[in-house]
């Protein structure tokens, strides 16, 4: 029997340190805020700006607690981060036992460790969300003490108990899942428009093979063709200026608020392969090129982006063995055979799975049934 004196949901999401993680994260917030009117959200995040970035203007309650990674590092930093996670630890007890969560829900990155351990000890429900195709070491660990682990690509599920996970897919943002519902098939007219990201902080190689592929192949295209490039802060200028001085008619950011827009106007998509980037591709149906950042944690960009290529919506290429000159030739082949962007939007479309957001908060619900109002229930859609 639910408890009459029942209380209106109050949820903390912790994560952070890439906007790959924190997008899932708004995505339930915003729409658990949606269907259980009242909900409070509070963010627990990192320092880093990129966290800033992606919360900007969002109207979430934010805090941050410091707390850094241990693999990958020297002795000397691992030893830093390592003093770093009791005083974590306290702290996000501190935040927890103020807050009141009903749910602390996880959603990837160093900081979710400390929050959420702190979150059971407590007696908090708790759950977690696994965006790549490897766990990293915080969310392998805390699998084994949470109520309930989500994960997005298939695979991934033999790193955690079998009995409390669910393969839901990857959250993505209402605005993103409801322009996507929107736009019908594509409708391949020239100038056609190629759409470049480098995750939430750019990145530099992709940045460079990109101004190379332009000057050596992109010029030579006619009618040309238009390009929308995230570039991260530091490449902003210096892409802008190259593409101009090539005649190309380009818009160039160091980081994109309105992705639902810039996804609709995409013809071909090169990419990084993080998994909140291949969730959003897919959703809108979007053929891609892939280059898989070579310094993630056990590969795991690579690997998140081979069940895209194995069904057909993409192409995948190390950035090792890619030059400007090659990659400049396969856009150029892609953009001059609409047949096949065709084929390949529709093999992206097939492994899309725009109902994740409902799978993971019905899910959550479904925990907290005694702890909440009567009229608290399961959503079919949002």
């Amino acid at each position: 029997m639910k408890d009459e004196k029942a209380h209106n949901m109050r949820l903390i999401i912790t994560g952070g340190g890439t906007g790959g993680h924190l997008f899932p994260g708004i995505s339930l917030a915003q729409a658990m805020m949606r269907t259980n009117p009242g909900c409070e959200v509070l963010f627990i995040g990192t320092e880093r700006k990129v966290d800033k970035k992606a919360l900007l203007d969002l109207g979430f309650a934010t805090t941050a607690i410091k707390s850094q990674g241990i693999k990958g590092k020297n002795i000397s930093a691992k030893i830093k981060a390592l003093l770093q996670q009791p005083v974590a630890f306290f702290k996000a007890a501190g935040i927890i036992r103020k807050f009141k969560p009903d749910l602390v829900f996880g959603v990837g990155g160093y900081v979710t460790g400390p929050v959420i351990l702190a979150a059971r000890l407590l007696g908090i429900t708790t759950c977690i969300h696994e965006q790549n195709s490897i766990p990293g070491l915080a969310n392998k660990l805390l699998g084994h003490f949470v109520h309930r682990v989500f994960v997005s690509l298939p695979g991934s599920e033999r790193y955690f108990p079998a009995a409390k996970t669910i393969l839901s897919g990857n959250p993505v943002r209402s605005s993103i899942v409801k322009a996507a519902s929107k736009v019908s098939r594509k409708n391949y007219q020239a100038p056609l428009t190629l759409l470049i990201l480098g995750g939430s902080q750019g990145a530099r190689r992709l940045n460079s093979l990109m101004l190379e592929a332009a000057e050596k192949y992109l010029t030579g295209v006619r009618p040309l063709a238009n390009i929308i490039h995230q570039t991260g802060e530091h490449d902003e200028s210096l892409v802008r200026e190259k593409y101009a001085a090539l005649g190309i008619n380009a818009r160039v950011e160091a980081f994109f608020h309105d992705m639902a827009e810039i996804y609709s106007r995409a013809d071909l998509v090169v990419s990084r392969a993080g998994a909140t980037t291949l969730a959003e591709i897919t959703v809108f149906h979007k053929p891609v090129i892939l280059v898989p950042f070579p310094y993630a944690a056990d590969n795991h960009q690579e690997i998140n982006g081979r069940y895209l290529v194995e069904a057909g919506g993409g192409l995948m290429f190390k950035q090792s063995e890619l030059n400007g000159e090659k990659l400049g030739r396969e856009i150029t082949r892609l953009l001059g055979d609409t047949k096949l962007l065709e084929e390949m939007a529709a093999n992206s479309g097939k492994v899309a799975k725009p109902e994740a957001t409902v799978t993971i908060i019905n899910g959550c619900l479904e925990l907290l049934k005694d702890k909440l109002p009567q009229n608290t229930g399961k959503i079919l859609a949002f």
